[in-house]
């Protein structure tokens, strides 16, 4: 488990009693604020936690919905355009407006914990959305494996997703020529 300083100062009650776990191995300081009782913290859920109000996006997501087999050595993390930069190399900080940045977001367990990435018909719009900005072979494989589960696909969700965005008529018709 990952938790918060303040999620591991009410189980020790002082910083004395957090300083002798992290001696006794007990818990294991992850990042600045950021603690876990195993050694290996996984990054996406270290990251959601550091980050609440972000949401997990493109390449982790793609990979966690088992729609491509390329490992991220990054963490996409899709925040509020007013957030402050996240100065850190191992993010890549995409900024949403508020309201498109609620569209899809959907609470996913990872190692028995909850963290915020956007579901499949959302990131099958930001494929469509980013398509120019990734590499092409990367794109034919999730495109691919999309065409694979367009049956388990919301229809009624996508469409209802696409009314949020400007260009919802060019991303219909290119989601309707690449996958259905």
């Amino acid at each position: 488990m990952v938790y918060t300083y303040k999620e591991i100062f009410n189980k020790y009650k002082d910083d004395y009693k957090i300083r002798k776990a992290l001696e006794n191995k007990e818990i294991y300081k992850i990042e600045k604020g950021i603690y876990s009782d195993s050694k290996y913290a996984n990054p996406l859920i270290v990251y959601s936690i550091k980050y609440p109000n972000a949401v997990i996006t493109m390449d982790n997501a793609f990979y966690f919905y088992n729609l491509t087999d390329v490992i991220p050595n990054k963490i996409y993390l899709d925040t509020p355009r007013n957030s402050h930069p996240i100065k850190n190399n191992k993010i890549v900080q995409l900024f949403s407006d508020e309201d498109l940045l609620n569209i899809g977001k959907n609470v996913v367990n990872v190692e028995n914990q909850e963290i915020y990435m956007f579901d499949k018909e959302r990131m099958l719009i930001e494929l469509i959305r980013k398509r120019n900005k990734i590499p092409f072979d990367y794109y034919k494989e999730i495109i691919s494996n999309y065409r694979d589960i367009a049956d388990e696909l919301d229809m009624y969700k996508i469409e209802n997703y696409l009314s949020y965005f400007k260009n919802d008529v060019n991303l219909f018709d290119t989601m309707q020529r690449e996958v259905f």
